[in-house]
């Protein structure tokens, strides 16, 4: 069985933002929607101070808290882990922002646009279907299923990879299936200690966070 999964290295993460600008690239979400951000966290006193960088987005959970108090069943969770959202199905009513954790969800309910009219590049990219629903990380999963179907493995493979993970410079973003003992996502687990974001929620997060080796 296969189950895509991200896996975050801290320890190289360098808060850069990189990984943002691709997703907003790729996804072409409006002003004021992130589906992907990195928080800035601060410890310690003056002088001994430290920073660390977290990137956060959708956690893709085994348990999703959005599917299920979803009205509608829009929002779903495939057999690979991706969840997902069938924009014809949402309705808006904003239930499953409200119970993610993470906050990892966004409603648009207008056109907005980076300087007031729409740019070319926004006219062409502007999507009706993401008005008035939810919306939010998606593993990038068209690439996902067009990279599979063209005989590419993701994580592997860029053309088959989600945008963020193609996109930083530090090399802190790692995707591929947590399932396969031999997959790149795996090895880094067993070579590393990690944890899950709010894993005592029971939701299964499906992005790990390594923090130093074993």
């Amino acid at each position: 069985m296969t189950r895509w999964a991200m896996v975050v290295d801290l320890r190289r993460c360098v808060g850069c933002q990189t990984c943002t600008a691709a997703c907003k690239h790729a996804n072409a979400t409006p002003p004021g929607v992130q589906w992907r951000r990195v928080l800035d966290l601060e410890t310690g006193e003056f002088p001994d101070v430290q920073r660390a960088f977290v990137p956060v987005a959708c956690m893709h959970c085994d348990e999703p808290p959005c599917r299920d108090v979803c009205p509608t069943t829009a929002t779903r969770k495939r057999a690979d882990g991706v969840v997902t959202i069938d924009y014809d199905l949402c309705i808006g009513c904003a239930y499953c922002t409200v119970a993610c954790p993470y906050q990892a969800r966004s409603l648009a309910r207008r056109a907005t646009f980076a300087y007031g009219e729409p740019i070319p590049a926004e006219t062409v990219r502007h999507d009706d279907a993401r008005l008035g629903v939810a919306t939010k990380c998606t593993f990038c999963v068209e690439r996902i299923d067009a990279g599979i179907a063209a005989g590419q493995r993701p994580g592997v493979d860029p053309d088959a990879t989600p945008a963020c993970a193609n996109s930083c410079i530090a090399g802190a973003l790692h995707f591929g299936d947590v399932d396969d003992p031999n997959g790149n996502v795996s090895q880094l687990l067993a070579r590393n200690q990690h944890f899950r974001m709010h894993e005592e929620l029971g939701t299964g997060p499906g992005v790990y966070y390594l923090w130093d080796r074993k």
